[in-house]
């Protein structure tokens, strides 16, 4: 019924506008109107490989972490995976850590590799994204996930959950992986031991957060209404 009572108050636009296509289907198929995609954007300039600092031909493999250290964030699975990847015999991985909250005590008890920033700004968090080889990102309750788009812009891939907003941040096997909390390790593992893949996948994944520049964004919005307004009979 709410969904219903929706549909007829967006049924009053000519267009709409949603920020994943998962929604945007949903309110085509219940509204009949055309939707287009209104992602969020990111600063390619400041979120670069260009802030890269780490020398080039340094092997040890380094997982970044942005965000509360809480326990919605699933940052639980943080140690886990380091566990795992000892297991696998995936060696030379260290975390870098970037944020603070409630859980940051558990982690640096249980985290035995790794490095903890706090809370980082500006040049210095593009700086931190730009010194990751991945982006671990283990919440199932984001709605977006600005931090993987800033990973990606980064040339960062990343590994995410299949819940919530950054599944459709992330192109499978392309820009990183979706996986299930038990196979984030396997995930890891596999750039792990396949450096080529590695960097294909940076290059990749930089190369699609280019086209989610403010820029590409509002180009985009702006093509939609003007698919409309000839139709009406306006002229800008």
């Amino acid at each position: 019924a709410s969904l219903w009572t929706a549909s007829q108050y967006y049924k009053q636009a000519k267009v709409l506008y949603a920020p994943n296509d998962e929604l945007c289907s949903l309110l085509e198929r219940t509204t009949g109107r055309p939707c287009h995609l209104m992602q969020r954007g990111v600063d390619t300039e400041m979120f670069s490989p260009a802030h890269r600092t780490r020398p080039a031909n340094e092997l040890a493999l380094v997982l970044g972490y942005v965000g509360r250290l809480s326990v919605e964030k699933n940052v639980a699975l943080l140690p886990r995976i380091e566990r795992d990847l000892e297991t696998m015999g995936v060696a030379d991985v260290r975390f870098l850590i970037v944020g603070h909250g409630s859980e940051e005590a558990s982690l640096r008890t249980n985290l035995h590799h790794a490095d903890f920033a706090g809370v980082l700004r500006g040049a210095d968090l593009a700086r931190a994204y730009a010194n990751m080889d991945l982006l671990v990102f283990p919440s199932h309750t984001d709605t977006f996930g600005n931090v993987v788009l800033e990973a990606l812009a980064s040339g960062v891939p990343a590994v995410v959950t299949p819940d919530g907003g950054p599944k459709f941040i992330v192109r499978e096997g392309a820009t990183g992986f979706v996986a299930e909390d038990t196979a984030f390790a396997s995930a890891i593992a596999t750039l792990a031991r396949d450096r080529a893949l590695l960097a294909k996948m940076r290059a990749s994944s930089r190369e699609h957060a280019l086209t989610c520049s403010w820029d590409a964004v509002f180009d985009r919005v702006f093509s939609g209404y003007l698919a409309v307004l000839p139709a009406e009979g306006l002229a800008l």
